[in-house]
């Protein structure tokens, strides 16, 4: 696999950075590759349900964002994206350090790019598989974030 191109780095990371819920949450871009994407999350009280486990919205919010980022990796950075569909199965309950989302690109066209999205709660040397899903997203051409 090639390197990722060092201008569309900067366009997919600065598209992170201008992300206000992401900040919000304390979620950060934790690689980018050409169709992949990485975001890590660290445990706060604040982003738990009522029993102490990370709430599904969050794990849901970083599962999003990460298969946008993967999906923007294939583009140019005239170019944005935007999710027009995901589906996400939670697997067991996301308890621990902090989440790490995971997503790779299954198929990108001119238009339409479908990603894989995978959720894992880690604590410590060990991790959890707590969610995985599809995800599709529509590429916004010559229309970049503003």
């Amino acid at each position: 696999m090639n390197p990722l191109d060092p201008l569309l780095r900067a366009h997919v990371v600065d598209s992170f950075e201008r992300q206000a819920f992401m900040s919000h949450l304390g979620a950060r871009l934790t690689a980018v590759e050409p169709g992949w994407a990485e975001i890590t999350l660290a445990y706060a009280p604040t982003l738990t349900q009522q029993h102490g486990y990370f709430h599904a919205g969050v794990t849901s919010a970083i599962a999003d964002t990460a298969g946008g980022y993967a999906a923007l990796s294939t583009f140019s950075t005239r170019d944005s994206i935007l999710t027009v569909d995901f589906s996400l199965n939670l697997l067991a309950v996301a308890v621990g350090d902090r989440l790490v989302a995971h997503s790779s690109v299954v198929r990108t066209g001119r238009t339409i790019t479908v990603c894989s999205l995978d959720v894992y709660a880690v604590d410590g040397e060990s991790s959890t598989h707590v969610a995985t899903g599809r995800q599709t997203l529509i590429r916004l051409a010559d229309r970049p974030d503003r």
